[in-house]
């Protein structure tokens, strides 16, 4: 057998060699026709010894009979299936109408097969040529109650015993034709049975395997098949996501998105593409109070209107099949992207903001500082006074310590950025060190026609801190305060406790500060307004080192403000603060990670810059 069938292999068409039921189907036309006339060959010198001369109609029989081994050929050159089945059905046809002419007409042994026909024709699987076999059968056979009717027909023989052996005989053959033929359409059919185990297990084992998600759906969302994968993908078992179970899991914010994707895909016949929030389960054995946050997974899920099968009712709903990505690596990275390119504009900012700042905060002061040097040189050339040399110092002075302001304050920055900035926690009285704070602050109000106003509660506890670094947080917002009000206005500083904090707010009537610039105030170096435009001295280290000391000190700080009509900021600090046993008290890691991260970004770009 398997000789025969590599040999039947070898006559198969090229287009047949691919595909296994074609294989079978060409394989089960070729065989029995090729075997039939093989054996019709091989008998027929048996016949002529037992029969001796053959007429003519028995010679075209026989001939007839090798007429499969050219449909065998026709088939193994074309390809052409259906032809070769027609071929056959006619070959087959005709036989039998020879026969049955010459052996009695309708009445002939021969009549019978003309039930094979369409019989025989069923193995190609196709209703055209059974419906062209089943027409030509019967055309056949009104041809030959035809004939009989108008005696048309050499007559049969008289002798019923030799009738009723040819009868049966007929009968017989034709029976057993049939039988090959059910044999053959059973085989073909466990055949096509198989491969469809075979492509179901395949396309199974490929859906298991296989890391995205392949999911049909119906237009409103509801989830009718979804592959293995999703459970390692969502932590949740396959049955749990069909109907509403995926759509439920889809962020609340993305469900607009995810449906309509859905819609427009079933309802466009286009591909789409939609990417969205999952809400994965934690793994199996974690315990679900060690982490509360939710955890989702950016998906990418490209969709596409599912053809619709042969026998679907017209106009039924459409259904979408969708293959779904876990794309949660590449979001971060081009959250991170986004985050450094943020990063980026902002050091590049502060960098130009710091250049532009430092060109007129020391350039402005050391060209007094030379200029009335140089005039106190030249005295005698000059014929400068007493008077007047005693003001050329004083103004030397005041831009000298203009300059060790603007000093301190990067060095600071810089103590602050390399944790050196040491804090030293002691018992002290709030109340005394605050007034003492806006007393000197007192003349500069008066000389800007400001109105300093100090609410301190006389029952302020006594807190627990570094001295130093609150007078500093003091001075600087009033100082900041009173920079930045108009002639006329008020700044007000109050202190409350509130439950274990001391609540210091500084609060003004100034300008204000846009609703853009409030959420950078406290960067270093930064400035509300455009740096060209700036009506104020500084160099913008004022809020930042204020941020810095209180998140040393583990407090807070807001800002609240409006354009034109004022700013409080608040800041909160630990009635008793103790610095971490196992970190040293000036180590940065005091600070936040936003603010500490922003302060080393900024360090660094100051010190390139510098």
């Amino acid at each position: 057998m398997k000789i025969i069938r590599d040999c039947l292999d070898a006559l198969l068409h090229p287009s047949a060699r691919y595909d296994a039921l074609t294989r079978a189907r060409h394989r089960a036309f070729m065989a029995p026709r090729l075997l039939g006339s093989l054996a019709a060959l091989a008998a027929f010198p048996v016949y002529l010894a037992m029969r001796g001369a053959p007429t003519a109609l028995e010679v075209a029989a026989f001939g007839w009979l090798i007429a499969p081994i050219l449909l065998s050929w026709f088939l193994s050159r074309t390809g052409r299936y259906e032809g070769a089945h027609v071929l056959s059905s006619m070959a087959l046809a005709g036989l039998v109408m020879t026969v049955a002419m010459t052996t009695g007409g309708i009445e002939s042994f021969a009549a019978i097969w003309l039930v094979v026909v369409p019989l025989e024709a069923a193995l190609s699987a196709s209703r055209r040529v059974v419906a062209f076999a089943s027409a030509l059968a019967l055309g056949c056979t009104a041809l030959l109650i035809v004939f009989g009717h108008f005696d048309m027909l050499p007559a049969a023989e008289a002798n019923t015993f030799s009738r009723g052996i040819f009868m049966a005989f007929g009968v017989a053959s034709a029976t057993l034709y049939a039988a090959g033929l059910a044999f053959g359409a059973e085989s073909l059919a466990r055949t096509s049975v198989s491969l469809l185990y075979v492509e179901e297990d395949r396309y199974r084992l490929l859906a298991r395997n296989m890391s995205d998600v392949i999911s049909r759906h119906r237009r409103n969302g509801v989830v009718q098949f979804i592959s293995p994968a999703a459970e390692t993908m969502m932590g949740a078992p396959v049955s749990r996501l069909l109907g509403h179970g995926l759509f439920d899991r889809v962020h609340v914010a993305d469900r607009p998105a995810y449906l309509t994707a859905l819609s427009d895909a079933a309802r466009g016949g286009e591909a789409r593409s939609v990417e969205f929030r999952l809400r994965r389960d934690a793994p199996r054995g974690s315990a679900r109070g060690q982490n509360s946050q939710v955890d989702f997974i950016w998906v990418e899920m490209r969709c596409r209107p599912l053809e619709a099968a042969p026998d679907a009712v017209p106009g039924s709903e459409a259904e979408v099949v969708a293959v779904m990505r876990d794309v949660t690596d590449r979001k971060v990275q081009e959250q991170a992207l986004d985050l450094a390119r943020t990063a980026a504009e902002q050091a590049d900012a502060s960098k130009t903001r710091f250049l532009a700042t430092m060109s007129h905060e020391l350039r402005t002061p050391l060209n007094a500082i030379i200029g009335f040097s140089e005039m106190i040189v030249q005295e005698d050339v000059l014929m400068i006074d007493a008077g007047r040399r005693k003001e050329y110092a004083q103004l030397i002075n005041d831009s000298g310590q203009h300059l060790l302001g603007v000093v301190n304050g990067i060095l600071d920055m810089s103590k602050m950025e390399s944790g050196n900035f040491e804090i030293s926690p002691e018992p002290f009285a709030p109340r005394e060190a605050m007034l003492n704070c806006c007393s000197l602050l007192a003349l500069k109000a008066r000389e800007s026609g400001i109105d300093l106003v100090t609410r301190a509660p006389e029952d302020l506890p006594v807190m627990t801190g570094d001295p130093r670094a609150f007078k500093q947080i003091v001075l600087n917002l009033v100082a900041n305060a009173i920079k930045f009000t108009e002639r006329g206005g008020t700044v007000t500083v109050s202190a409350a406790v509130e439950g274990s904090r001391l609540m210091l707010r500084v609060r003004d009537n100034g300008v204000g500060i846009a609703a853009d610039d409030l959420k950078r105030v406290g960067d270093p170096f930064f400035q509300a307004g455009k740096t060209y435009q700036r009506r104020h001295e500084g160099t913008g280290l004022g809020l930042s080192i204020v941020k810095s000391l209180v998140g040393m000190h583990a407090g807070e700080m807001s800002v609240q403000s409006k354009v034109d009509e004022g700013t409080t900021v608040t800041v909160a600090l630990p009635l008793a603060f103790m610095p971490p046993a196992e970190q040293p008290q000036s180590n940065i890691a005091t600070l936040t990670p936003a603010l500490r991260a922003g302060l080393q970004d900024q360090a660094r770009q100051v010190k390139k810059s510098a």
